[in-house]
């Protein structure tokens, strides 16, 4: 029996409304997005969103926007109705949210929708539009309301039970909601926002355009460590402007719920964004944690397309190598300048102002009749090595800037002593004064001794710090590396003694192909032997064991995707970090207080020396206030 092909027919409007609705109306939460994003879109400068029982029961946002005339209401609830843009121009360059006008249509299809908004600033009048479920037919009604709309949206999925069925429970889908509000209030520090939860006030933002009130609003949503724990970055090249707040590596998480990211206002996660930033924590973060930041990127809105998914959560550069690049530089720049002097601000969050500041009673009146630099505490230590003075400190500090001038060392080629030796040499350096402020003390202070031959203690300005001695010279010698590999502006090559064939796609062979100069520059001679087969005949040096094919794939992977690639840098890093750490000052051994020293002011001078190759910290610091608060004094 010969099947018959159905009939082809137009779809009835309110089917077509709900299986709109199946790609933008997930969730109570991707309800409370919408209706928000159009309250932004409508010029409001307060919007409070309302919500019962997580959001099934009821969703009401209400804005002091310009609101919708009454001619203009029925249209407002019809599919793909929209004021926002007019012609392919508009969307080419669109700057609104929401421009699909598909949001209302598709919510009213699957819940019981109420609309009323009033464009004149006499609040007698406005207009009330209803929908439940049904077509679009729309009945406007006058109703009082200010200038503004406020759209309430209950029992969602009333008449799709088994779309209710999916719902989680109250607490969850209120947190969905809550992270949606969180999103929203970050994108806009202008607008003042409410949100409650069973006639609950959960947040109540004032705006504010100063960066105090933007940290306070962070603050609120994300907690008061995001912000003690974060630097701020603000970049612009070739018409890219990036700002916000990047955490530092100490303060990471074991998911990645605290990565806000935002294009021309649009909140977004982007496998581009995501591939730079983590790129850009690679060597500085620990395994398995994620890192936080909330970052804003401005554009021109015609080289970024927002219009690839049905609830805009992705967007398309049209440049995304330049886009890439510009992120990972900015951030990568942002993570190597943070120095021990300004993290040790934020491991003490309590200690503002600690210049002023020293313990009470007896010992805090005799150190007050000193200079600040004197009270560094080098009479305090008992080794047999140190003359107590600050003459002492002042001529030890200019015999290491005499010995090491450049702080450069070469650490890949043979040495006459191992790099766990290096700090022996301080001992026969010339002394004299430093250079700039001799009275100014340094970061991390001076060293006062050495703890299981594990930790070296040391004390500067804020109080007591406590150095990973093996962790902190095992970053020293790692960045050390890097930087002559990066001087030497290249990798050498060694070439395989017998080639290596790889199958592969014929996108893999197009993207060897496209990409043949960048590959070459990693030291890498890769060569196309027919339409699905690549040979590798030459690897970098220091990867000569490294497995060509798994090497190779990543790396055509990478180049497809983002237009660049980390995969051999990564692998290099990788073995420079082994060797760095087998190269390092080991655990148990024997430092004197000028090694120590000379150890503490690499760390200052040193890129991402807060944490070592894996991501842990090297020191920790504890302020004046603590210590007297740990031994109960002014109490």
């Amino acid at each position: 029996m010969t099947a018959t092909a159905p009939r082809i027919q137009v779809l009835d409007p309110r089917l077509a409304n709900q299986i709109a609705a199946g790609e933008v109306v997930e969730r109570p939460s991707s309800v409370t997005k919408e209706l928000i994003e159009n309250a932004i879109d409508a010029g409001s400068q307060r919007i409070e969103v309302e919500i019962e029982q997580g959001g099934a029961r009821l969703i009401k946002v209400r804005d002091d926007g310009i609101g919708i005339g009454e001619e203009d209401l029925p249209l407002a609830l019809a599919r793909h109705a929209t004021s926002k843009i007019g012609s392919l121009e508009d969307l080419e360059g669109v700057s609104s949210l929401g421009f699909r006008g598909e949001a209302l249509a598709s919510i009213s299809s699957v819940s019981r929708l109420e609309l009323i908004s009033n464009a004149e600033d006499d609040p007698r009048h406005g207009w009330r539009v209803v929908a439940e479920g049904r077509g679009m037919e729309a009945r406007v009604t006058p109703a009082p309301h200010p200038r503004g709309t406020s759209v309430g949206v209950r029992d969602l999925f009333f008449n799709t039970p088994a779309r209710r069925k999916f719902l989680r429970t109250e607490k969850t889908e209120f947190a969905h909601v809550e992270e949606a509000f969180r999103r929203q209030a970050l994108s806009r520090y202008d607008i003042a926002w409410v949100l409650r939860h069973n006639q609950k006030v959960i947040h109540q933002l004032p705006a504010g355009h100063s960066a105090a009130a933007r940290e306070r609003r962070i603050a609120s949503l994300l907690g008061k460590n995001f912000i003690e724990h974060a630097r701020y970055i603000e970049r612009e090249a070739g018409g890219i402007r990036l700002s916000g707040w990047v955490g530092l590596p100490t303060h990471s998480r074991s998911q990645a719920d605290q990565q806000y990211f935002f294009v021309n206002g649009r909140v977004v996660r982007d496998r581009l964004v995501a591939h730079a930033v983590r790129q850009a924590y690679r060597d500085v973060l620990f395994n398995g944690r994620h890192p936080v930041f909330v970052l804003y990127l401005e554009l021109d809105p015609d080289v970024v397309d927002v219009n690839v998914h049905p609830t805009k959560h992705e967007v398309r550069f049209r440049d995304g190598r330049m886009v890439h690049d510009f992120l990972y530089s900015s951030l990568h720049h942002s993570l190597a300048s943070a120095k021990p002097a300004e993290s040790a601000e934020e491991h003490d969050a309590e200690v503002a102002d600690t210049s002023g500041a020293s313990p009470q009673g007896e010992a805090s009146e005799v150190a007050a009749e000193q200079p600040r630099w004197q009270q560094q505490g080098i009479a305090l230590t008992h080794s047999p090595d140190r003359h107590p003075g600050a003459e002492r400190v002042r001529r030890f500090m200019q015999g290491y800037q005499a010995l090491h001038p450049n702080h450069e060392e070469t650490l890949l080629t043979p040495q006459p002593s191992p790099p766990s030796e290096r700090y022996s040499e301080v001992r026969e350096a010339p002394l004299a004064m430093p250079d700039n402020d001799p009275t100014a003390p340094p970061p991390l202070g001076f060293a006062l001794g050495q703890l299981h031959g594990i930790y070296i203690l040391a004390q500067n300005a804020e109080g007591l710090v406590l150095v990973d001695m093996h962790a902190a010279h095992e970053r020293i010698v790692y960045e050390r590396m890097k930087t002559q590999l990066a001087a030497a502006k290249g990798l050498d090559a060694q070439p395989l003694l017998v080639p290596v064939s790889i199958a592969a796609s014929r996108a893999e062979v197009a993207t060897a192909e496209s990409e043949q100069e960048a590959i070459a520059r990693l030291g890498i001679e890769l060569d196309i032997a027919g339409p699905e087969t690549l040979l590798v005949r030459q690897l970098p040096a220091l990867l000569a064991q490294a497995d060509p094919e798994a090497l190779v794939r990543q790396m055509l992977e990478e180049l497809a995707r983002y237009g660049r690639t980390h995969q051999v840098e990564a692998r290099v890093h990788e073995l420079l970090s082994t060797m760095a750490c087998h190269g390092s000052v080991r655990a148990n051994r024997r430092l004197t207080i000028d090694e120590m020293n000379a150890l503490l002011r690499d760390m200052e001078r040193t890129e991402r020396s807060d944490q070592c190759n894996h991501g842990r910290p090297t020191w920790t610091q504890m302020g004046l206030k603590a210590l007297d608060r740990l031994f109960l004094r002014g109490q």
